[in-house]
């Protein structure tokens, strides 16, 4: 089996008016790369290569234009119209026919994940084909998303969607792998009061038969979403710090694809020579420099 991945990246976007007014909010830049970047090299350094982006008709277009079918960076790629939005959940009743009989991860078009070990944390979860893992996150205002109750043990309690009396501080990221069993799960769903087929409810089937594992990022790691403009601005501002503290970029897709192996040095020549005198084509040209100096 091999795992597929799914970028939501539908919505209208409306908390970002007039920003998203003529565009998706997932391709905005977020400092030097266009939104998507973000989550898509985060399904790359878990080692998924075949992924489904679902966007609105309307935007799909845009998403074909920048990224194509994938395999200039190793990747199969395919498209997926949602019409409108109905919940997390109606990534699975979407793309139902390109999971097909395999596991899949879902991943949030707005959510930017970074730190230290992230690489090994996704690939164990990418590894773990029975049940399902998500990733919990300290955050200071849990009643914005899916909040999971601990015990003293730190056996997974409960999970709530957007709380009003939050029973932690530990919310449900934007990032999901599934085994199989989510394409039943997520059909059988019946919408929420929000009239939403609510992602929450598949990680309670999965909490119900004791398969769910939470994983719980630590400070060294950094979640970050962008739905406000006050967040974008953020996320931007975080971006740049690391890039420019460090010399290296977070989210770029061509050095993810390069050390993951999914493609060779000279495509990325290849693909940095459109950008030639660009500071991203210089930054892809030294990556390749670097790599030949330590072999």
């Amino acid at each position: 089996m091999r795992r597929k991945g799914i970028i939501l990246a539908g919505g209208a976007g409306t908390r970002l008016h007039p920003l998203t007014l003529v565009t998706s909010k997932q391709l905005l830049p977020v400092f030097d790369k266009p939104m998507v970047y973000y989550p898509l090299s985060t399904l790359m350094l878990a080692g998924i290569r075949d992924i489904l982006l679902i966007s609105t008709p309307q935007d799909l277009p845009r998403f074909r234009d920048l990224l194509g079918d994938g395999s200039h960076i190793g990747l199969n790629l395919q498209y997926a119209e949602q019409p409108k939005p109905e919940g997390l959940a109606q990534a699975f009743v979407i793309g139902r026919e390109f999971v097909a009989g395999d596991p899949a991860a879902l991943v949030l078009g707005d959510n930017i994940f970074h730190g230290g070990g992230l690489r090994e944390l996704l690939r164990d979860a990418s590894a773990h084909t029975h049940g399902a893992t998500v990733f919990a996150y300290y955050v200071a205002d849990p009643e914005r998303y899916g909040v999971v109750e601990f015990d003293g043990s730190g056996k997974v309690m409960s999970i709530e969607e957007k709380p009003r009396n939050p029973k932690s501080h530990y919310a449900v990221t934007g990032l999901y792998f599934y085994d199989n069993r989510v394409l039943d799960i997520a059909a059988a769903l019946r919408p929420s009061a929000r009239g939403e087929l609510e992602i929450t409810d598949v990680n309670a089937a999965y909490l119900r038969d004791d398969s769910l594992r939470v994983k719980v990022f630590g400070r060294g790691v950094a979640w970050l979403d962008t739905g406000t403009p006050e967040s974008l601005l953020q996320a931007a501002s975080y971006v740049a710090v690391i890039e420019q503290r460090q010399g290296l970029k977070v989210g770029a897709i061509e050095e993810v694809a390069y050390r993951m192996g999914f493609i060779d040095a000279a495509q990325v020549e290849r693909l940095a020579a459109p950008m030639k005198g660009n500071p991203y084509a210089q930054y892809l040209l030294a990556i390749i420099r670097d790599s030949d100096a330590h072999n």
